[in-house]
């Protein structure tokens, strides 16, 4: 995308409309301008449902979670209402495997629960689904079994960091150490975003 210049000063992309044209990595957190980052998903690209399932798939297998959720956000923003939740659901899987792969793992278990529970109960998901050869079962057990592993892995790093904070009653100042235990407090649990890439298929191994 060519960033190109606005009356309001706003980036926005070769046919006028609003966006960011700053470099992003493959979680999809901005670079600096000039860095050399991932190229972003093309928006408003019409593929069929074979097309956007081998799309995102791979971009999931490549550790680009966020970049797969745009596939699957130009899907339900083209395709029929009554899928919708489907393709709504997955998005916000590949966005909640994107904020615990970023180390924000409350919000990413948030939404790899709301995902499930959209791909669970939402009008005509099921059957959507099942018509695409979608997992939809194993994505519902995967996004719940990695939101609950999030969870307590970031309360943990949490309660670690607490722990080795090293307060007024343990002496804990800067000659003492105490500012590692900050350091540890501060530091993220994060989770492999490649490794842990859901299937999206039943004939995918």
């Amino acid at each position: 995308m060519n960033r190109t210049a606005s009356d309001d000063g706003r980036d926005r992309d070769d046919e006028g409309r609003a966006r960011s044209a700053r470099p992003r990595d493959g979680l999809g957190r901005p670079l600096p301008y000039g860095a050399e980052g991932v190229p972003r998903q093309p928006e408003g690209v019409v593929r069929t449902p074979e097309e956007t399932l081998r799309e995102a798939q791979r971009l999931l297998d490549a550790g680009m979670p966020f970049h797969a959720h745009e596939v699957f956000e130009d899907a339900w923003k083209s395709g029929p209402e009554s899928e919708r939740d489907l393709w709504q659901g997955l998005a916000q899987l590949a966005v909640g495997l994107t904020h615990a792969a970023r180390g924000n793992t409350a919000g990413g278990a948030r939404l790899l629960r709301r995902g499930a529970d959209r791909l669970a109960g939402g009008p005509g998901s099921v059957e959507a689904a099942a018509a695409y050869g979608i997992d939809a079962g194993g994505l519902v057990a995967w996004a719940r079994e990695l939101a609950d592993r999030a969870a307590v892995d970031g309360e943990a790093g949490e309660a670690e960091g607490a722990d080795a904070g090293g307060g007024a009653d343990s002496g804990g100042g800067a000659d003492s150490g105490g500012g590692s235990g900050a350091a540890a407090a501060a530091r993220p649990v994060v989770v492999d975003a490649a490794s842990e890439a859901p299937r999206l298929r039943l004939d995918r191994a």
